[in-house]
């Protein structure tokens, strides 16, 4: 039940749910990639990161000096993702990694 709240309190926020778009669309995104695309501080996107991490809705791997998150498999998340048009998400600003 603890998972459920923490999920709704995730999907609670707008640019919480951008960001899991995000990653939805994209498969593999990095915080600089996030921040430039959604225009938020690199703080901001960080703390929503480790709180979406904390709920056990996405998964993060260093590559070199970037950090790339990507989505865990939850069924709970994605009951709402999949409720949601893709089409809807920027395109993706891509940064120097790729």
């Amino acid at each position: 039940m603890n998972q459920v709240v923490q999920i709704c309190k995730i999907f609670s926020d707008i640019n919480r749910v951008k960001i899991v778009l995000l990653i939805k669309k994209y498969k593999e995104v990095c915080v600089c990639e996030i921040c430039d695309t959604l225009k938020l501080s690199q703080p901001l996107v960080s703390r929503h990161l480790k709180m979406m991490k904390k709920a056990g809705l996405v998964e993060s791997l260093q590559s070199g000096k970037w950090v790339i998150y990507k989505l865990k498999d939850n069924s709970i998340a994605n009951c709402l993702i999949d409720k949601i048009d893709l089409n809807t998400t920027p395109p993706l600003v891509k940064c120097s990694r790729n």
